[in-house]
């Protein structure tokens, strides 16, 4: 599998583009939404990550009303056979399960049944929109969240293509409430040159704390393990100190 690893004088020298330990986004649970099929999938992805230096993931599968009505249950009993095999397998990651919300109205009738949400740090969820139309009541869902007590984090916002004619859109998103978490792979360029500009934008204008991995699939991991990447993720994500959930919250 993935090593990202090498030899160097007979010493083993580790390779590490991230500034964090804890990813906070990725789809490695097997078999319950685009992600990895399999468990063999997921002890190879969760391998991957370990190898790039992290050491406690958080498995956020996709709830999508339309596509993927995954349930506490099924998340946590995904997570609970994922640690078993990883012990078996010996592999040493912290493994947590939270979930990555879509903002529609399945998400709308779960918040208003006031159904306990699965939080990746105490209040704070992983949220996501649609990639082909900004929503138009965005706004009003947003206050909704707030008023329940949970602060949104909004998961890839540079991969909103209705964004990208103005980057002032960022900054009124993190002014309203969300905190924002960009994807590594946007910084190398891997959804296109108008993602990556989108994300430097607001890794330069210090709109987001957070990163993630989004990861999927082997491709994804190939991706970040390539060396043009990785020294593109750490040129671009600087020395400041990302995925600190702590730090973000806020007094209810």
């Amino acid at each position: 599998m993935f090593n990202f690893l090498r030899k160097n004088n007979n010493k083993e020298e580790g390779i590490l583009p991230f500034h964090f330990s804890t990813d906070i986004h990725s789809h490695i649970l097997p078999g319950i939404d685009d992600g990895a099929p399999d468990m063999n999938t997921s002890l190879n992805l969760i391998k991957g990550l370990y190898s790039l230096g992290i050491r406690k993931a958080i498995a956020t599968p996709h709830i999508i009303g339309d596509l993927y009505r995954n349930t506490p249950f099924i998340i946590n009993n995904a997570l609970t056979k994922t640690k078993v095999a990883c012990k078996k397998a010996q592999i040493k990651m912290e493994l947590h399960a939270a979930a990555e919300y879509m903002l529609d109205d399945y998400f709308l009738g779960l918040l208003r049944s006031k159904t306990p949400l699965l939080t990746l740090h105490k209040n704070i969820i992983l949220t996501e929109i649609s990639y082909s139309v900004a929503p138009d009541n965005l706004d009003m869902i947003l206050k909704e969240i707030l008023n329940r007590g949970y602060q949104p984090i909004l998961a890839h916002p540079e991969r909103y293509h209705f964004y990208h004619s103005d980057y002032k859109q960022y900054n009124h998103l993190n002014e309203i409430g969300f905190h924002l978490q960009v994807n590594l792979l946007s910084l190398t360029g891997y959804y296109g040159k108008a993602v990556k500009k989108a994300a430097r934008y607001i890794l330069d204008n210090n709109l987001a704390a957070l990163a993630g991995t989004d990861l999927h699939h082997h491709k994804h991991l190939a991706a970040l393990s390539d060396s043009k990447n990785r020294t593109n993720i750490s040129k671009y994500l600087g020395p400041k100190v990302y995925n600190n959930l702590d730090s973000i919250l806020q007094p209810l």
